[in-house]
């Protein structure tokens, strides 16, 4: 049996309210668990579709036996006891559109160089697609990606969506929903390492990595994905 990454006390505090919450609102699905490095620096690149993805993604890779760090907005941390579990669970804060914004790339350069496993959703929020498909991405992802030598993996999960859809105000917990996690092999990136990192080549890297993304989602929903990413000027 593999052997546990050590996480701390506020890796068991997280895993103590989100293990009981996840199993009352939903059963868990996981097709390729087995991708996931048991040790070793990893960057899982998912796709963002409602505010309880985390929690199950959390609970996810903790199965996996890995601690998960996610890149999420700094704004958390000022909410009462969750800020506290972030903070000593070593999270990873977004200063979106502030002169810390490169900050949290560091923090999670810093993660990657240590060997632990970051979690990212390029789309940077929740997709506002009406069918749950991805949004266009930031590249900064790609940035990540790019210097580290880890592997890059895309994860598609669904059935959070149907669980809590937060624009249209929806939380429906009856019937049980399945939630799914679908780990996909590690992404190749080879033809791209070593060359200058200019806006469209960091473009076309994310593109591809959240486009493999969304082929494994369309995997799970048995559905045909659409082209290219949700965006303003197609919405």
């Amino acid at each position: 049996m593999a052997k546990r990454e050590k996480g701390g006390f506020w890796v068991g505090v997280a895993a103590a309210i989100v293990y009981p919450m996840s199993f009352v609102l939903g059963r868990h699905r996981m097709v390729h668990g087995e991708r996931i490095p048991r040790e070793g620096a990893a960057l899982l690149v998912m796709n963002h579709i409602s505010h309880l993805d985390p929690c199950y993604d959390a609970m996810f890779v903790h199965k996996n036996y890995r601690v998960p760090h996610f890149l999420a907005k700094h704004s958390l941390w000022n909410v009462p006891i969750m800020g506290s579990i972030l903070k000593g669970a070593k999270q990873i804060p977004v200063y979106r559109g502030t002169t810390d914004a490169q900050q949290s790339l560091r923090e999670a350069h810093n993660a990657l160089e240590t060997g632990q496993v970051v979690v990212i959703y390029p789309e940077g929020t929740i997709t506002k697609d009406p069918d749950g498909w991805p949004a266009n991405s930031r590249t900064g992802v790609a940035r990540l990606a790019l210097q580290h030598d880890g592997p890059v993996i895309p994860v598609a999960r669904w059935g959070t969506l149907d669980l809590y859809n937060h624009y249209q105000k929806k939380f429906r917990p009856f019937p049980r929903k399945t939630i799914t996690h679908f780990v996909g092999e590690p992404v190749d990136l080879s033809a791209y390492r070593g060359k200058e990192e200019t806006l469209p080549l960091l473009r076309e890297v994310t593109d591809l990595l959240m486009g493999t993304v969304k082929q494994h989602l369309a995997e799970v929903r048995q559905q045909q994905a659409p082209e290219g990413f949700y965006g303003p000027r197609k919405a």
